[in-house]
């Protein structure tokens, strides 16, 4: 007897929902595996909000992805009356020699893409809410905005559900295997067999691809909410960009006008300044120090942002050592299985366009976008058994963070 399922998709969360809406948008039988509930916020894709942008600091290899992920997310609106992105505009602020600054205004060159240079009077003409340094100077995009995480995964959910996936919750993959031609999962209630698995595993790819090759390391993230002590209103999208923030030191923040209402304040986070961790031992306990240190630092970027203090909630980042990401058929076994992981921190305004390239790889094994930087075999070793140069390097300040 054939398999009841075509595809079979482990992981529902960013990547994983967009996977399953595209492939069973292409009439394939898709079968999509979730260790917890939809829209769940025990990964990486929940905290109400991720930045977007074109101009792309880490690499402009990324821009076209994000040319095509932006029509994405107009599709994903009009397919499901959803609010999924809010284009508000971005700063990119630090000294002009900065990854943040430097490295967007090359992507911003190299593909032609609309923006502008600011100094540090005009950004604190444009933006009074932001305060910086008189050798400070912002890349400004008017494209940049947010997209809402939860929002965006649960309508591919209701997409992919309403193409005929059969997506099921509460029920955590133990271990996969090639089985003739194709695959079989085992779940922790039974087992299934398919042609193709595309894998989604988050924060748990160190568990789940193990034999990938790829050294994924999990990262404890928090975000904080402060309500303004002037109020939100200087905050709201109209008048208050997304930013990230390099300071001279290299530390980068990232942050969100007010977008819950008035009584809910505004978001921000430290990028890259978390704990190694894992999924099963990640501290879900935010530290009075930790909100001391956000605050501290904000107060001298955003004056009036750390007036009280809300909320937090921590999340994790799955990091490669070169923190691009990992979108490739997997080496070992090319003819079945599909990957996508180690997002490292960056990878959630392209849910949209990596489940179109998981569709086509799962179903025609390539793609016509380009991935080539996201192949696995990057980390492979040299024949001593010794990681390779490219494995190794520290990463090049001019295009990653």
């Amino acid at each position: 007897m054939s398999p009841a399922h075509d595809v079979i998709v482990i992981g529902l969360g960013g990547m994983g929902s967009a996977a399953a809406r595209h492939l069973s948008a292409r009439g394939a039988r898709v079968l999509g595996l979730e260790k917890f509930g939809p829209a769940h916020n025990r990964g990486s894709s929940h905290g109400g909000s991720r930045i977007t942008r074109q101009s792309y600091f880490e690499d402009p290899a990324y821009v076209p992805l994000l040319l095509r992920a932006y029509e994405l997310y107009e599709d994903v609106e009009r397919s499901t009356g959803r609010e999924i992105a809010t284009l508000c505009g971005g700063v990119m602020v630090g000294p002009p020699d900065s990854r943040t600054v430097a490295g967007s205004l090359r992507s911003a060159t190299e593909w032609d893409l609309p923006h502008e240079l600011l100094d540090a009077k005009e950004i604190r003409r444009r933006f009074p809410t932001l305060n910086p340094y008189d050798d400070e100077v912002a890349l400004y995009e008017a494209k940049a905005g947010l997209v809402r995480p939860e929002a965006m995964v649960s309508a591919h959910l209701e997409l992919a559900t309403g193409q005929g996936a059969d997506l099921r919750f509460e029920e955590p993959v133990l271990s996969w295997e090639p089985y003739g031609d194709g695959v079989r999962v085992h779940t922790a209630r039974e087992s299934y067999t398919a042609g193709q698995l595309v894998i989604c595993p988050g924060a748990w790819a160190p568990q789940l691809l193990a034999d990938l090759g790829v050294p994924v390391t999990v990262e404890r993230q928090v975000m904080y909410w402060f309500q303004p002590s002037g109020g939100t209103e200087p905050f709201v999208p109209e008048r208050h960009p997304v930013y990230i923030w390099e300071d001279a030191r290299g530390v980068q923040v990232y942050g969100f006008p007010a977008i819950d209402g008035p009584q809910l304040g505004a978001k921000v986070a430290f990028f890259r300044k978390g704990q190694v961790t894992t999924p099963e031992t990640i501290d879900r306990t935010v530290h009075e120090h930790e909100v001391q240190a956000m605050a501290d630092h904000m107060s001298r970027c955003i004056p009036d942002l750390p007036g009280t203090f809300l909320k937090a909630a921590t999340c994790m980042y799955s990091n490669t050592p070169d923190e691009h990401f990992v979108i490739a058929r997997h080496p070992a076994h090319p003819g079945s299985v599909t990957v996508a992981c180690g997002f490292s921190g960056h990878g959630f305004k392209f849910v949209p366009v990596v489940g179109e390239i998981l569709a086509d790889l799962a179903l025609t094994g390539t793609t016509a976008h380009p991935i080539g930087l996201f192949d696995p075999a990057r980390f492979s070793t040299s024949p001593d058994g010794t990681a390779t140069p490219e494995q190794t390097a520290a990463p090049d300040p001019g295009d990653r963070p």
